[in-house]
């Protein structure tokens, strides 16, 4: 009776952890604007502004073919660099901004998406 009963609780708290991870509650899916790199928050207030951007494809559409942000028209999304330190390159780091100023962060080049907490 006891296994069966720490199996069951076992159980419930995984239940309650999946639909928490999909229902997009818990840390994963926002990060406060506070906890972002010093770049990205720089970004951020670059996007605000209306630039003026360091690279040139800052600004550009961003089509969303992962499907990982809420789907919308194209030409919705609009992607901007956020620097990496110690690259020459663009690197990963990015923030999508929304027609109705929302904000992601993406560290790993669109593999993953945090909304940004204002």
């Amino acid at each position: 009776m006891r296994q069966l009963m720490r199996f069951l609780i076992v159980l419930l708290l995984a239940i309650g952890s999946a639909f928490a991870f999909w229902s997009g509650g818990g840390d994963r899916q926002t990060i406060d604007v506070a906890r972002l790199p010093p770049e990205a928050r720089e970004t951020l207030v670059l996007i605000k502004q209306g630039g003026p951007f360091p690279y040139k494809r800052d600004g550009i559409v961003f089509n969303n073919f992962e499907k990982l942000l809420p789907l919308q028209p194209r030409g919705y999304y609009r992607e901007y660099t956020v620097k990496t330190p110690g690259r020459r390159d663009r690197g990963p780091r990015r923030i999508v901004a929304g027609k109705a100023a929302e904000y992601y962060y993406t560290e790993d080049h669109y593999r993953s998406f945090r909304r940004i907490r204002e």
